[in-house]
C-alpha cells in the first residue's frame, strides 16, 4: 500500500511516497531514499530497488529533497543537486518525521543514497548515529561527504558498476574513511546507472540483503 504525503522539514514541505509490504506483520524496518542529481522520487532505478525491499518485508520512503521551485530553478543552475548540505539536512528532517510519525515511528531506519544522494545519506548518518542504522550507496558520490565519512559508524555498503572507473575509485577511497563496519560490493560490467540487464536487479538482491540483515531491531 502507497501513500502520498506532504511532509514539512527544513521550512519547506517535501512530497514523499510511504509504501508498506503488505504482510500481516509489521514491517522489519524503514528504508528513506535519497535520489541523486537531476532525479527525483520517481526514479524508475530507486523505485526498482524499492519494490525489492517492500518483498523482503520493508517499508520504503521515496521522497523529492527538493521544492518544485527548488527544481525548476536547478534544472537551470544544477547548483542545487550538488548543494549537499542542503540535501542533508533535508533527509535529516524526513528522519526525525518518521521516528515520530504514527505511520513509521519504532521503525530502526536505513538510508539508501544514489550518486550525489549517497553523500547527503552518509552526512545524515553521522549527523544522527542515534536516528539511522544502516547505509546503502549505489554508484555513490561518498566522496562528496567530506570528513563526514570519519563519524559513519552505521554498518555501510557501497555498490558500484565495475565500468564506472572513476566512481569506483572514490569509493574506494571512502572506505578506507569509513569509521564502522563498511563493504564494497562491484557489479562485474555495470556502468554508472547500472542499465545493463541484471544489473539494477544485482543491486536490489544485495541492497535487500545488507538492510534485512542490519536493520534487525534486537540486534
Amino acid at each position: 500500500m502507497t501513500e502520498a504525503l506532504r511532509i514539512p522539514g527544513d521550512g519547506v514541505t517535501l512530497d514523499a511516497d510511504l509504501t508498506a509490504p503488505t504482510a500481516p506483520e509489521r514491517p522489519g524496518g524503514l528504508v528513506l531514499f535519497a535520489h541523486g542529481s537531476g532525479s527525483s522520487r520517481h526514479s524508475p532505478r530507486n523505485r526498482h530497488v524499492a519494490e525489492r525491499l517492500q518483498a523482503a518485508g520493508l517499508a520504503t520512503l521515496l521522497a523529492d529533497l527538493l521544492t518544485p521551485e527548488e527544481e525548476r530553478l536547478d534544472t537551470v543552475t544544477r547548483e542545487l543537486r550538488f548543494d549537499i548540505g542542503l540535501l542533508a539536512r533535508r533527509l535529516g528532517a524526513l528522519v526525525a518525521w518518521a521516528r515520530t510519525d504514527a505511520r513509521t515511528e519504532g521503525l530502526p531506519i536505513g538510508l539508501f543514497g544514489a550518486s550525489t544522494g549517497a553523500a547527503a545519506a552518509l552526512m545524515t548518518a553521522a549527523a544522527l548515529p542515534d536516528g539511522v542504522r544502516v547505509v546503502v550507496s549505489r554508484g555513490g558520490r561518498p566522496d562528496l561527504a567530506g570528513d563526514f565519512l570519519w563519524n559513519v559508524e552505521q554498518p555501510t555498503l557501497l555498490i558500484v558498476g565495475g565500468a564506472d572507473p572513476a566512481v569506483l575509485d572514490l569509493n574506494r577511497r571512502a572506505l578506507a574513511r569509513l569509521a564502522g563496519e563498511a563493504r564494497l560490493e562491484v557489479v562485474p560490467g555495470a556502468t554508472h546507472l547500472f542499465e545493463e540487464p541484471g544489473a539494477l536487479d544485482a543491486v536490489a538482491r544485495l541492497a535487500a540483503t545488507w538492510f534485512t540483515t542490519h536493520l534487525d531491531p534486537h540486534v
